[in-house]
């Protein structure tokens, strides 16, 4: 397989790398092949040679806690990083990495992406997941997604995208691969983008230090309008934020700051964040995102759902 593979124009194959090295996270045991294809032929190449054994796409790897064994197969990652602005349609693909994307449409005075500065991680996961912060979500700006379906490639409009609050139909259709997206973004002024982008940066920068290997945020937050009365009931109005309610909150009150197993932790000042504070393995994030969930299903009756994905867990 790694011969078919390596005559693929434009595939670049690693044998045994370890997923903690391309996971924010670091963790994770080693993929059998780590391929990286710069053009959407490589990757239609590359799935057509793979079909039939285990293999996966990911992406940057900012989101997701990988398997203390690591992955039997081929974990695809799509690499290419073509960003076009015309005007205020800017065509951006897949492999891109979203801080470059961020400061581009700044740069050409493009309003909408600069709240998302910080966030870490590739466009096509940033599609994938509706990504977002301060009230804005990607999905706002998106005009078309163009996809691998398995078969053929399609490209559909925002709507056939069912963009929910980081949530997607990318989601629920794991073997549909996101290749590029069209967004059409409002004219601002770059120094004031700039200048609001900084500041939300150096917040962010101190929540999630860039040399914290984390996820950011485990659980997504909840939509307060969705959430049964008996659980409405206990929400104090001052920490609803534009309609949701940080699951930190409720995290707090099950006394998650802290909490230390192995070697991830909690940190004491965020009860949402896990972070991989010494040598952490995926089974010791998952033991205390299970222990998390309970004790705030107990306490709370309250189920939260991760925001996070897993690859081999």
């Amino acid at each position: 397989m790694l011969a078919r593979l390596a005559a693929i124009d434009g595939l670049h194959c690693i044998e045994d790398v370890p997923l903690s090295r391309v996971t924010r996270f670091a963790i994770g045991g080693p993929a059998r092949i780590l391929a990286d294809a710069t053009s959407e032929a490589a990757l239609i190449a590359a799935l057509d040679v793979v079909h039939g054994d285990p293999h996966t796409l990911i992406g940057g790897g900012t989101n997701l806690v990988a398997d203390d064994r690591g992955f039997p197969g081929v974990v695809l990652r799509y690499t290419a990083n073509h960003i076009e602005i015309d005007g205020q349609a800017v065509r951006v693909a897949a492999g891109a990495i979203l801080q470059d994307l961020v400061d581009e449409t700044i740069a050409a005075g493009l309003e909408g992406l600069h709240t998302m500065t910080g966030i870490p991680g590739w466009v096509g996961g940033a599609i994938y997941g509706n990504a977002g912060a301060y009230g804005h979500s990607i999905h706002e700006f998106v005009e078309s997604v163009r996809f691998f379906d398995g078969a053929t490639i399609r490209e559909i409009d925002n709507a056939a995208c069912e963009f929910r609050y980081r949530e997607s139909v990318f989601k629920r259709h794991k073997d549909w691969m996101v290749l590029e997206t069209t967004l059409r973004l409002p004219l601002g002024d770059p120094a004031h983008l700039r200048a609001t982008a900084e500041g939300i940066l150096k917040v962010r920068n101190e929540k999630y230090p860039p040399t914290m290997r984390c996820a950011g945020s485990i659980f997504k937050n909840l939509i307060l309008a969705e959430l049964p009365e008996s659980v409405r009931a206990q929400v104090p109005e001052r920490v609803v934020r534009e309609g949701k309610v940080p699951s930190a909150y409720f995290l707090e009150l099950a006394g998650a700051k802290g909490m230390v197993l192995g070697g991830v932790q909690v940190a004491d000042y965020h009860a949402n964040l896990i972070y991989n504070a010494k040598a952490g393995t995926s089974q010791q994030v998952r033991e205390l995102i299970s222990t998390l969930k309970r004790r705030v299903q107990d306490q709370c009756g309250l189920l939260l759902e991760e925001e996070v994905q897993y690859l081999g867990c």
